[in-house]
């Protein structure tokens, strides 16, 4: 079922986007060569409690999930792409680096992904995190009353595709409120001017991933990280939006 927030709602939702903007911001600036995951993962676990929050991860487990999730951030290193279980990893000179978070704060949920590369990056991996900047971009811009669903989704394929780059399908958007994941699902590619019609009210993850040379995945061994199928890399871009009469609100936004 999908739900519309009232104008209440939006602000009872702040917090929460607030907090993820706050601790995305935070594990942007510890991120280094030499840092472990598993580091990371507890600064924002420590940033959760003191802000009185709930993780969205730790007990997830969705029918794709092999187990609860167990941690409280996605970090997905290089090849990896997406749902990745922190572990006992150091990261390395020009690692690309892609976290995912989301936190409920009141019962209101916000996620959110930025991807980097850490010491001296490619020139190649910078335009990927770039190209998944844009289409983010171009998916919130998207995001107006009166529009349809597949305007966003065109809209973040666009920008990909004239990039150069593939497109998979397989996961994408969402919607965010009480839960994590809910309904609409809001793929990176599809047709303007079809699908749902976009309402004040409506709350969204718009989230394009790239990989730099293939579309399709496989799921690696701990049961959740998502991999590329030919080993090339990896970002992710993300933003919780809400569509107003006053245009896209970002909930998540850093800075």
């Amino acid at each position: 079922m999908i739900e519309l927030r009232s104008a209440k709602e939006l602000e009872q939702m702040r917090p929460a986007g607030r907090l993820v903007a706050e601790v995305l911001t935070a594990l942007r600036e510890k991120a280094d060569v030499g840092v472990n995951l598993l580091e990371l993962d507890a600064l924002a676990h420590k940033m959760i409690r003191d802000a009185g929050g709930e993780s969205c991860y730790i007990d997830y487990h969705p029918s794709f999930g092999a187990s609860p999730f167990g941690k409280v951030l996605c970090t997905s290193v290089n090849d990896a792409v997406l749902h990745g279980l922190p572990h006992d990893y150091v990261l390395a000179e020009g690692d690309l680096l892609s976290v995912d978070f989301a936190v409920s704060i009141d019962g209101w949920v916000s996620d959110s992904a930025l991807s980097l590369v850490v010491g001296t990056p490619r020139a190649q991996d910078l335009r990927l995190i770039e190209t998944t900047e844009k289409a983010l971009e171009a998916g919130i811009a998207a995001a107006t009353v009166g529009n349809k669903l597949g305007d966003i989704s065109a809209s973040i394929a666009e920008v990909c595709k004239a990039a150069g780059y593939r497109v998979n399908t397989q996961f994408g958007g969402h919607g965010v409120g009480r839960t994590m994941h809910g309904e609409p699902h809001v793929p990176n590619d599809g047709r303007p001017g079809r699908g749902l019609k976009l309402q004040p009210g409506l709350v969204i993850a718009i989230e394009p991933w790239l990989m730099e040379s293939t579309d399709e995945i496989y799921t690696d061994e701990d049961g959740w990280t998502l991999r590329s199928a030919d080993g090339s890399r990896g970002a992710h871009s993300e933003h919780t939006v809400a569509v107003t009469q006053d245009g896209p609100l970002v909930l998540t936004a850093r800075g």
